[in-house]
């Protein structure tokens, strides 16, 4: 993957974007192309935190890559199988699941995004009926939902038990034109579910102001729809972003501030 852009920011977001923090933080955009038309993964990094206790919530990411498995094998990245596929795990304890075959070229090798759910068909009704995603597929205790046929999935995972988000707090977004947020939210209302963040406009200094509505869904699942043409001028990629990340690593003094404090930053 690589680096399309990263920003920092002195304190926390007012959509709580970094979770439930208030100091410095950052966030990296990482994926295999632009986001306008591929599954990008925001990396976000509070300064001072040492780790995330990991719930049940998010299950994996699946990516159709055999040079990602020959990446692992080269720096000896532990691969493990499950379910017929090759399994990494990142340093924070985070599943890709891994589909042996040729990384495609005009295509998103990022396949799919699994999420549990305690109650399978409620949440089907809610991703399905109510944020508007076209059922693919379903078999016994999952669903493959989309919106269209040439971008990532979302699989539905029922898990019969709670969905425990724990302290890594994530969510996933959409853009979506501007026009339809008000509708969006209102769809919610009606329906008695949860909006965590109304319709909100967040500034970004030097870029563009984007409008979001964040919602959750039966399980608790962030959900942020962000109107598409703001979002186009904030989210090109920096052709800068490695150099502002490798600058933000060097001068971030973290592991100093634990080591002076008997623990180490790695340490769960």
């Amino acid at each position: 993957m690589k680096v399309l852009r990263h920003e920092e920011f002195e304190e926390g977001c007012k959509a709580n974007c970094n979770g439930p923090y208030d100091g410095k933080w950052s966030k990296t955009m990482i994926g295999y192309g632009p986001e306008d038309n591929h599954f990008v993964v925001e990396l976000t990094y509070n300064y001072g935190i040492n780790s995330y206790k990991l719930g049940n919530d998010f299950l994996g990411i699946t990516i159709q890559s055999s040079q990602v498995i020959d990446n692992a094998k080269r720096h000896n990245w532990p691969i493990k199988k499950e379910n017929h596929l090759n399994v990494i795990e990142a340093p924070g304890g985070y599943k890709f699941y891994l589909i042996n075959e040729p990384q495609p070229i005009n295509k998103d090798p990022v396949q799919k995004v699994a999420l549990a759910s305690s109650a399978l068909q409620r949440s089907v009704d809610y991703w399905n009926k109510l944020c508007g995603m076209k059922i693919y597929s379903e078999s016994e205790g999952t669903c493959l939902l989309g919106f269209p046929d040439d971008q990532c999935k979302l699989e539905l995972h029922g898990i019969n038990q709670p969905v425990d988000h724990a302290k890594a707090f994530g969510r996933i977004a959409f853009s979506v034109p501007k026009d339809d947020l008000p509708s969006i939210e209102q769809k919610i209302k009606e329906s008695n579910e949860t909006i965590l963040t109304p319709l909100v406009s967040l500034d970004t200094p030097g870029k563009a102001t984007v409008q979001v509505v964040i919602l959750a869904d039966p399980d608790g699942h962030e959900i942020c729809f962000v109107g598409d043409e703001a979002f186009r001028q904030l989210s090109k990629v920096d052709p800068h972003g490695d150099t502002l990340l490798e600058k933000a690593m060097e001068s971030d003094k973290s592991d100093e501030w634990f080591a002076k404090k008997g623990l180490s930053k790695a340490e769960g």
